[in-house]
């Protein structure tokens, strides 16, 4: 190949070379063949697409050379309005979340409600005295749904300002009402005052899910509030506890959370009518510097959105501090969530508890007979990222400058969206979870059996000293024949033998009628199951109250 050739094929970008073997060439905007060279042989026409054939010198008769080099294919770009598959889609909705947090969320719900926000300003400022006509609120009112998306995003590719653009779209279907469609407002009486909306909507919509949980986890610790179970300490074999006892530390974190979850909502309030800076400047010259009406204006538009409350004092935003609170207490359920569901993935890896199981469902492709358990192990990952989701607020909150700047906009589109969408997306899996839970008696008991002689020592111990032994020679008894036992189980990978010591020794001859009693695994649970009848009936219960006619229907995962 002569040298004008190499450096040509050395100065191309990768994408307009075409290697040898490669099957595909990558597609994209037609482009001039680079020119030919004397000795040289260029494929093509006067324009190729994409990727250049090879220069093959014309002393190699065109034949191709192999290629050190194997180019992967690169897939064509297709126009994502034709193929709507071509255009990224979050998991969040696309694969997991429930259709009404997906709506709560959506841009139909959040411009629909600025409008209504339009709306409620209007009507309280013609109640007030401003000259706005029934008209102009009927017509409002005949138009709050009907939106143009399309004339909506060609305005704000315009004007560079997404509320202006809205104004302008709902004037066009409102022009009797357009004069006085955001009168006195700023874009945070719109864009503020719906996210605090579509927060306190979350919320009303993660509770009653998290409540079920709540039901559903109760109802299968009452099941099973006698069943003693192998109880784990650093994840060592600790004394006995029951499967329904085990199961009342999740209830209880999520009980916190429920609690957690009412206070934020309760806490939330309406950002209000409070003007650019949130002085109400422009309300107070509107109204002729009467402060009863400006004040008498905030209240009335944060009773028409369903609000007890506005904050008294605003920049021209709610303090970003709100946000942490919100994001806070998802983060904390998600915590909950995570250390629940690790459980259950260790107990399904010790086969005593396995969450639901479809008929035809594959664990793994190459291996038949796993039984992974991937709601559990989605519920953790999910609640892995809603757990680093409250960063997002903390850093926001620090970083606003005075009223207002706006590097907390992009963000805050993104963190509260996914938090409330993951929290969603947990609890739903995780009520299916714990309404298919599969619970394996004999293998509990199996496991208690090879742990509980070594537990079982201290009570040995004490029926011999109460038969009239010595309680340091026992000590010692009871140490060589445990140490024998546990050399069996380690050494030798037997069973642990050590009742059966106990039974060949004539020193413990005197307690040898009672060792089945002695160990009998409901003589080391304690007060377990009296513990879970009194949490369940006095905190339990009484926390579902609110949601009783919210507990119906069973989740069924898709996916």
């Amino acid at each position: 190949m002569c040298l004008a050739a190499k450096h040509l094929i050395l100065c191309l970008p990768a994408r307009f070379l075409c290697f040898p073997r490669c099957g595909l060439r990558p597609t994209g905007a037609l482009s001039p063949s680079p020119p030919t060279h004397p000795g040289c042989r260029v494929g093509g026409g006067a324009l190729w697409r994409g990727g250049a054939p090879a220069l093959y010198p014309a002393a190699a008769g065109g034949a191709r050379p192999r290629s050190p080099f194997r180019r992967a294919a690169v897939m064509a770009t297709p126009c994502a309005e034709e193929d709507p598959l071509a255009r990224y889609r979050s998991p969040l909705v696309s694969r997991y979340a429930s259709a009404e947090m997906g709506f709560n969320f959506s841009e139909r719900k959040k411009f629909g409600t600025w409008r209504r926000l339009w709306l409620y300003l209007a009507q309280a400022e013609k109640s007030l005295g401003l000259p706005i006509t029934d008209e102009q609120i009927k017509e409002m009112e005949a138009n709050l749904d009907n939106i143009d998306f399309k004339m909506a995003a060609e305005e704000e590719k315009k004007l560079r300002h997404d509320v202006m653009a809205h104004v302008h779209t709902f004037a066009h279907c409102c022009p009797k009402a357009a004069a006085i469609i955001h009168l006195g407002a700023t874009s945070c009486y719109v864009g503020d005052n719906t996210d605090l909306i579509v927060l306190r909507d979350g919320f009303n919509l993660l509770l009653p899910k998290l409540a079920r949980v709540i039901s559903r986890l109760a109802d299968f610790a009452e099941a099973h509030a006698d069943l003693p179970t192998l109880g784990f300490t650093h994840y060592q074999p600790a004394q006995l506890t029951t499967v329904g006892k085990r199961c009342c530390l999740w209830i209880q974190d999520l009980c916190m959370d429920l609690q957690n979850l009412e206070r934020a909502r309760d806490d939330l309030r309406f950002r209000g009518v409070k003007g650019t800076t949130g002085t109400q400047a422009s309300f107070l010259q509107l109204f002729e510097g009467d402060h009863s009406k400006v004040e008498e204006l905030d209240r009335l538009v944060t009773e028409k959105a369903g609000f007890k409350r506005s904050y008294m004092v605003t920049g021209q935003t709610y303090s970003r501090k709100v946000d942490i609170e919100v994001l806070s207490v998802l983060a904390s359920l998600g915590a909950s969530v995570h250390k629940i569901c690790t459980d259950i993935r260790l107990l399904a890896n010790l086969k005593e508890i396995e969450e639901p199981f479809e008929k035809d469902q594959i664990g793994s492709s190459a291996m038949p007979y796993k039984r992974n358990p991937m709601r559990s192990e989605r519920c953790c990952s999910l609640a892995r990222h809603l757990m680093t989701l409250v960063l997002d607020p903390l850093q926001t909150a620090s970083v606003q400058w005075f009223e207002r700047t706006l590097d907390d906009s992009a963000n805050r589109r993104v963190c509260l969206a996914e938090a409330f969408l993951t929290a969603d997306i947990i609890l739903s899996t995780l009520q299916n979870i714990s309404e298919g839970l599969v619970v394996y008696p004999k293998v509990i008991d199996r496991r208690i059996r090879q742990e509980l002689p070594f537990m079982a020592t201290e009570n040995i111990i004490m029926a011999m000293v109460k038969a009239g032994g010595n309680r340091q020679d026992c000590h010692e008894k009871i140490r060589v024949l445990s140490q024998q036992a546990a050399a069996v189980v380690k050494q030798e990978g037997g069973d642990n033998d050590f009742i059966a010591r106990v039974r060949a020794d004539p020193y413990f001859s005197p307690i040898h009628k009672h060792l089945d009693s002695l160990l009998d695994p409901s003589s080391f649970t304690g007060r377990a199951p009296q513990q879970v009848a009194k949490f369940l009936k006095e905190e339990v219960r009484p926390a579902l109250i609110p949601y009783q006619s919210k507990m119906g229907g069973k989740i069924e995962l898709t996916l």
